[in-house]
This record gives structure tokens, sequence and C-alpha cells, in this order.
């Protein structure tokens, strides 16, 4: 291996290095304070190394198994710094629970370096190993609070159903093999006939479970609902984006050869943006409802993957950044107000928020508007990028459904809103409410963040756009 691949590794070994550190610690004295500030060391760590590399070396060919090229290392910085967000709401959340919590970061970090690597995997085998490193740590933070019933019924779930999608994905990657020979990206732009083509469906059919996306989607209110709230926002966000980014570079080396799918792309995203709004109707928990979400925006970000193209991978990832501030921001206020007894996750808990915690509840109907697309916000404008594209490309009818699907969407989102700043008797005297430090903290960067794209989005995207233009 050549200086300069060790060099572009950096990140990734200083990311695969700060579990063992926390480990180590771990085993000589636990201590809460200390875990979570070796954790957040070890991810500044990654994002200065990260940094560095971009800034001194062009895109890197690791073996044939990773690039780490501009993508690559935006999309682990990405994962890192929301990593960091959940690991800053998880403290005090944390801090009210009877489990042993040191553990719960090492799984954190974990995650996050399986998803760093699937941004970066050019091979069948590190897009295998990225995904079940991501997995296997989410088994583990899904059912972490094991005493619950329901958060163990969650992990149990996730570990059914992610197996059963690893099965697709192997056999999708064994049909294409057979055929092709190849592994690495070349295999996309193979034209191997209907063997290859099934390979890639059944491949598709794995990515879709993990997207969430209609007809593989069932599993996400369950999960999102029974695991803990913090675990529930790096769900939502890194493990969703770490696939969508995958996808991202899969389907720019394919070319033309998965064209034949794109009719089924244009089908799930539909079904995904009103299946998602439609269900979230009739849900009367918070967390269920931002499940259902999560599909619906599932649906969304699809119309930009089908307008293709490297324009299509800049809007898919601005709407991607869109994503992860507003889920992080409404699941942050959702662990906020959780205690350690049970999570804050039904509408009743809501109604007179505004009087109790007037800033958990204006952080939240700010990341809930974004959701909705409202002006002003990040989703607004991430909603706009998405509608160009797919008009540019001449898709009417995908940007039919997203019409009718978001304003579907304003019920149950509003619904929230008016239950936070709703009164009931007597809680005009109800004291304020302080909520964590960290978390405030975190609550309050993700807000500014989503404030100023919404009104000023050009920086974001243009940055965006370099690092797509550059991608190999």
């Amino acid at each position: 291996m050549s200086h300069e691949q060790v060099v572009a590794l950096g990140p990734y070994a200083v990311l695969a290095w700060t579990p063992i550190m926390v480990m180590l610690g771990i085993a000589i004295k636990r201590d809460h304070r200390a875990t979570v500030i070796r954790a957040l060391a070890g991810l500044v760590a990654t994002l200065v190394f990260a940094a560095v590399v971009s800034a001194k070396h062009g895109a890197v060919q690791v073996t044939s198994l990773l690039m780490v090229d501009s993508f690559a290392l935006w999309y682990l910085g990405l994962t890192v710094l929301a990593t960091i967000v959940v690991i800053l709401l998880s403290f005090g959340y944390l801090e009210q629970q009877s489990v042993r919590r040191d553990e719960f970061y090492i799984l954190l970090l974990t995650a996050a370096l399986g998803s760093g690597v699937l941004a970066a995997s050019t091979h069948f085998a590190s897009f295998f190993l990225g995904l079940e490193l991501l997995s296997v740590s989410l088994y583990g933070l899904i059912s972490y609070q094991y005493e619950r019933a329901l958060n163990l019924e969650a992990g149990v779930k996730y570990l059914v159903l992610a197996g059963t999608s690893s099965a697709f994905l192997l056999f999708g990657m064994a049909l294409v093999y057979s055929q092709t020979g190849e592994l690495g990206l070349r295999a996309m732009a193979s034209d191997g006939g209907l063997v290859v083509d099934l390979g890639w469906l059944l491949m598709l059919v794995a990515i879709g479970f993990k997207l969430a996306l209609v007809p593989f989607h069932m599993w996400t209110p369950d999960i999102y609902q029974g695991a803990p709230a913090p675990v529930s926002a790096f769900v939502a966000t890194v493990s969703k984006g770490a696939v969508f980014a995958l996808l991202l570079r899969y389907m720019l080396a394919s070319g033309p050869t998965l064209a034949p799918l794109y009719a089924v792309f244009a089908l799930v995203a539909a079904a995904s943006m009103l299946a998602g709004n439609l269900l979230a109707l009739s849900q009367t928990n918070v967390k269920r409802i931002l499940g259902y979400s999560s599909i619906a925006h599932m649906g969304y970000l699809l119309i930009a993957l089908i307008a293709g193209g490297k324009d299509g991978a800049t809007i898919a990832s601005f709407y991607l950044v869109a994503y992860f501030l507003t889920m992080l921001g409404a699941f942050g206020v959702v662990t906020v107000l959780s205690t350690g007894e049970r999570d804050a996750e039904d509408l009743a808990d809501y109604v007179g928020l505004a009087q109790r915690r007037p800033w958990a509840a204006a952080v939240m109907t700010a990341m809930l508007l974004s959701l909705a697309g409202m002006p002003l916000t990040a989703g607004f404008m991430a909603k706009v990028y998405v509608v160009a594209s797919g008009a540019s490309t001449g898709h009417w009818a995908l940007l039919m459904v997203l019409a009718i699907a978001s304003a579907i969407s304003l019920y149950y989102y509003l619904r929230i809103v008016m239950a936070m700043f709703s009164h009931e008797e007597g809680e005009e005297d109800a004291a304020v409410e302080r909520s964590p430090v960290l978390a405030s903290i975190a609550l309050a960067a993700l807000l500014v963040l989503l404030v100023w794209i919404g009104v000023y989005p050009g920086p974001m995207l243009g940055a965006i756009a370099r690092v797509v233009a550059l991608m190999q």
C-alpha cells in the first residue's frame, strides 16, 4: 500500500480507533462523562483528518475496495457531525437511565464507521462489510434498553428483517458475479442480460429495506417507536444517509445499465410519498409519525436520484443535509422531553409544551415546518430543488404526487404544532422546565443551520456541487 493510500485512510483509521480507545477507557474506569469526552475527541479528530486529506489529496483508490474522494469524505463528515449531535443528545438522556451507559457510545461509533465505509465503497465486499458493521451495531443500539419489552421487541424485529435483507443482497451479488465475473464498480457498467438485471433487483430490495421505501417500509414505525429516542434519530439519519450515498455512487457508475429499473424507482417513489403521508394521518405517537414521515421523505429524495447525473446527485445530497437537520432536531426534542421511565412519544406529552418548555416547542415547530416544506427553512429549499430537478427531466407525474403528498403531510405536522401551543386548565402557572445543556447546544446549532440554509442555501449547494463534480 502506497504512502498516499495510507494517508487517505487516515480519517477512517482514526474513526476505527476511537471505539477501541473508548472501550479501553471503560475497562480502566467507568465514567460516563469521560467516555463522552473520548468519543467526541475521536470524532473531532476524524473531522480534522478528513479536512486535511480532502485539501491535500485528490481521489485515491485504496485497493479495489474503497475510493477515498471528495464525495466519500463529504459523507464521512456528515456522518461524523450527525453522530456528534446524537452523542450530545444522548448524554442527558442516558443519565436518567438505569442501564450501563458507556457501551452505548462504542456501538454508536462502530455504526458511524460502517456508515463511512459505505460512502466510500467501490466493491461488493466493502459494501457488504460496511452494511453489516452498521447493521450489527444497530441491533445493539435499538434494543439497548432491554428491560423495556417494546425496546427488545424492536431490536429482534430489526435483527430478523435486516438478516432477511442481507440474504437478498448476497443472492443479488452472486447473480451479478456469476454473469460478469466482477465484484467492483466495473460490474455496474456490465450488460449481462436478464440474470444481471435480476441480481440488481435483489440488491435494490435490500437497499429499499435500509431506506424504508415502500413496500419494504413496515419495520420503520415499529423500530422508531421501540428504539431509544437518540437511536431513532441515528437510524433516521446516519443509517439512511450512508446507504443513499452508496446508492448514488453506484448509480452514477452504472451509466445506462440500470436505466430499465428507473421505472421501478418511479413507482417506489410515488408509493413511498403517498403511503408514508397517508399512514401518518391516523397516528398519535410522535415517534411513529416521524417514522412514516421519513418514508415519505425517502420518496421525495428518489425524484432527484431518478433525475440522474451529477446534478441529480448534488440535489439529492443537499436534500439529505436538510433531512438530517430536521430529523435530528425533531428527535432531539423527543429526547430532551423523555424521562427515565419512558420516551415522550405520545401526542398528549406535547400538549401545552410552549408554556412548559418554550425553547423545545420553538425548535420542534421549526423542525416540523421544515419537514412540511415551509418557506425560510432548509426543508423548503430542498423541496424546491427536488421539484426543479424533476421538472428539468419531465417527471411531471411524480411532481404531482409530491405536491399532493406534501399537502397531506401538513395535517399531521400542524396537529403536533397545535398541541404544543394549546392550553390546558392550570398551565398558565406551570413552571418553565430546563433542558440539558449539551442537548440545548445541539438543538441550537441545528436550528441556526436550518434557518441559514433555508434563507441562504447558495454556499451549501455550491460546496456540494464541487464535491460531486470531483467524484470518481
